[in-house]
């Protein structure tokens, strides 16, 4: 079905406190998400910043944050709205949800305004490709363009995963990512010196842009393809020295059987998108499958780990 480059914005509204709950339910419709907090303003209003701040921005309940993720025509009902309300409410989270309509190249053009170069590690530097940009020396540079698919490197989830990534991959090895999104981190592995890469995920629309900013970085050795955690793609058989899965951890939980499968005899897996009060729960899902817990690192509420068969 084509989407006609409509767009429908899920927005939710809730309490401060409930931010990490908010943002892990609605992960699980989409894992692209915006999130409106104005909780830290206070910093800014006395630095250099403070001239340059929005006034309705200013003036914003900063008690409060507003969490939106983003469906075109063909994948957006009134009953995802439902279902996510109804879920927000077994768990005890007061919200309110609100859908607007919008058209996608007003939505794409707002978004540029929130991305900026990011460096996640050692080297890695993750930088929009409307953004001018002088790298160091030794910076390894990953251009993005996100379009629909979300993932430029600003959410706490791609920033671990990549610096992990960093620390874990070496030269040669091979490499699959389950749920790319905008294939940023298949990029961030080949431009590692990985031999290649394999990018999957159920959103043909993210396999869509993720193939555009292979291209736009000249990572010819990664392949991207459509898929629902890599079953009905490749085979069942072991050969990654690293898979990297940042979706939520439900999903990751569901993984956990198959996950070994995918990876060689030493084969490492960096996991993410994972809110801290689930980390038990996820290692916990790993250990019971053979693996083991060798590194973890933490970023505003957001757990991610390398485990090891």
């Amino acid at each position: 079905m084509e989407d006609n480059g409509k767009w429908t914005q899920i927005k939710v509204t809730a309490k401060r406190e409930h931010l990490d709950t908010v943002s892990a339910v609605m992960e699980m419709i989409d894992n692209g998400i915006m999130v409106e907090d104005y909780s830290d303003i206070e910093d800014l209003l006395d630095g250099v910043y403070g001239d340059l701040i929005d006034e309705s921005i200013l003036n914003a309940d900063r008690t409060r944050v507003s969490v939106s993720i983003f469906l075109p025509e063909s994948k957006f009902t009134p009953e995802v709205a439902s279902s996510l309300s109804a879920r927000l409410n077994e768990l005890g989270v007061e919200h309110e949800i609100a859908c607007e309509g919008l058209e996608e190249n007003d939505w794409a053009n707002s978004w540029k305004a929130y991305y900026h170069p990011i460096r996640t590690g050692e080297r890695v530097v993750i930088v929009p490709v409307w953004e001018d940009f002088t790298p160091e020396p030794d910076d390894v540079v990953i251009l993005m363009d996100p379009g629909m698919a979300f993932g430029t490197g600003t959410h706490e989830t791609t920033r671990l995963c990549a610096a992990l990534i960093e620390k874990y991959l070496k030269p040669g090895d091979r490499m699959i990512d389950i749920g790319c999104g905008s294939g940023i981190l298949a990029i961030c592995a080949s431009k590692l010196g990985a031999a290649d890469c394999f990018a999957c995920d159920i959103d043909p629309e993210a396999i869509r842009v993720a193939r555009e900013n292979v291209t736009l970085n000249g990572t010819d050795n990664v392949t991207c393809e459509v898929s629902d955690l890599v079953r009905d793609v490749i085979p069942p058989t072991g050969g990654f020295d690293l898979a990297a899965v940042n979706i939520v951890a439900d999903v990751i939980i569901r993984l956990a059987p198959d996950l070994g499968r995918y990876l060689a005899p030493d084969g490492v897996a960096v996991l993410s998108g994972i809110i801290v009060e689930r980390a038990d729960e996820v290692t916990a899902a790993m250990e019971r499958n053979g693996f083991k817990v060798i590194d973890s690192m933490t970023e505003n509420g957001w757990f991610a780990a390398v485990v090891r068969k």
